[in-house]
């Protein structure tokens, strides 16, 4: 499931992903939330969280997760990328190189530093 993370400001864009994620949760929650800031503020901010129960996405959620990050590749101005799990970290790391933009990953114990961090 995906659920949004209050108290950033506005131009983020910030979710908490656990348990399985489903495609639905990306044509719910997600996209729109995306649409909504980008059509707001043009260039807007992106913090992902996994967090320490999330246990994995389906397959339809990785494509979904595809199609959201390739029709909006060029509307973050940075992204945070807050997980666990290695193989999300060393994805990040190899796609920050393409993505326009700073890019930084953090633990989960590192949440307040990635929420600081976007916010600036």
């Amino acid at each position: 499931m995906i659920e949004i993370i209050e108290g950033m400001p506005d131009k983020v864009v910030a979710v908490n992903a656990s348990g399985v994620v489903k495609e639905e949760d990306y044509d719910k929650v997600l996209v729109p939330l995306i649409e909504d800031k980008k059509e707001k503020y043009g260039k807007i901010r992106f913090l992902y969280q996994l967090d320490k129960d999330f246990e994995r996405f389906t397959r339809k959620a990785m494509l979904e997760d595809a199609k959201a990050a390739t029709q909006h590749f060029t509307s973050f101005e940075k992204i945070a990328v807050v997980s666990d799990e290695d193989w999300v970290i060393n994805a990040m790391e190899i796609f920050k190189y393409v993505i326009p933009g700073p890019v930084r990953t953090y633990s989960n114990e590192e949440l307040a530093e990635a929420k600081a961090w976007i916010s600036e």
